[in-house]
């Protein structure tokens, strides 16, 4: 048995007498992408914060490789390999592409005046390399806050990359993103999963994306885990089918 990249174990959240998560058990395996659905409200984000360490779980055990993580702030798991993206994009607006990825990577030794020196070439051409790699090589130059939301979450998507991260937690990728660039981005989240080796585990509120893209997908439902299965296992589901229908 493989050690999961991130293992949940009965895990439970609130916030003001609100439970968010109650009791939530799942694992990621590595090298593989997962998949997190439910209706709006059901607990996704939450369970996604608690995991990279942005507010501290009630109840339960997270690990990370087999080290339990649920004490650890966030830079901490950061630099253990694990990175998240958002919904809502966070760029550097006012610079161009090739400045917000290498401003992306966490300089661990920098010191202030550091930040006033040239980064070193091979840095730059890693960064033109990626922007290829999203399909953004010829915006490379553009400032960013003039690209379509959907190329934004592209750079993002590149800007994590820079940090070569065994585990990356994508919030919705898709969201917001103009129809025609949807299955751009899922061949690519694909092919970093299978030529980087980064295990990719996504929350997803298009069904056919997330059914497309993940091998294993679990569903959540008012912050209890409804279902656990392959695609196919999920999509014939009758709960999950009552639970999305009974949301809208």
């Amino acid at each position: 048995m493989t050690t999961p990249t991130i293992e949940v174990t009965n895990v439970s959240k609130s916030f003001g007498g609100v439970a968010a998560n109650k009791l939530v058990s799942m694992s990621v395996e590595p090298g593989k992408i997962t998949g997190l659905i439910g209706p709006n409200g059901s607990g996704k984000t939450t369970l996604f914060n608690s995991i990279v360490g942005y507010h501290p779980i009630d109840e339960g055990s997270i690990k990370f490789e087999g080290q339990e993580i649920s004490k650890l702030r966030v830079q901490q798991i950061a630099r253990l390999g694990m990175l998240r993206t958002f919904q809502q994009t966070r760029i550097y607006g006012k610079m161009d592409c090739v400045q917000n990825m290498l401003i992306s990577v966490p300089h661990r030794t920098a010191t202030f005046s550091d930040m006033f020196t040239k980064y070193p070439a091979e840095l730059t051409e890693k960064a033109e390399h990626l922007l290829e790699f999203v399909g953004l090589y010829q915006k490379r130059k553009l400032i960013s806050g003039d690209l379509s939301f959907g190329q934004q979450k592209l750079l993002e998507f590149a800007m994590a990359l820079m940090n070569e991260p065994k585990v990356l937690l994508l919030d919705e990728p898709t969201a917001g993103i103009n129809p025609t660039l949807i299955n751009g981005l899922i061949d690519r989240l694909k092919r970093a999963n299978e030529e980087f080796g980064i295990t990719l585990f996504v929350i997803e509120h298009n069904m056919r994306v997330i059914m497309n893209l993940a091998e294993k997908i679990y569903c959540l439902a008012h912050g209890e885990m409804l279902a656990e299965g392959t695609p196919d296992e999920i999509k014939d589901d009758q709960r999950v089918i009552d639970a999305y229908l009974g949301a809208h």
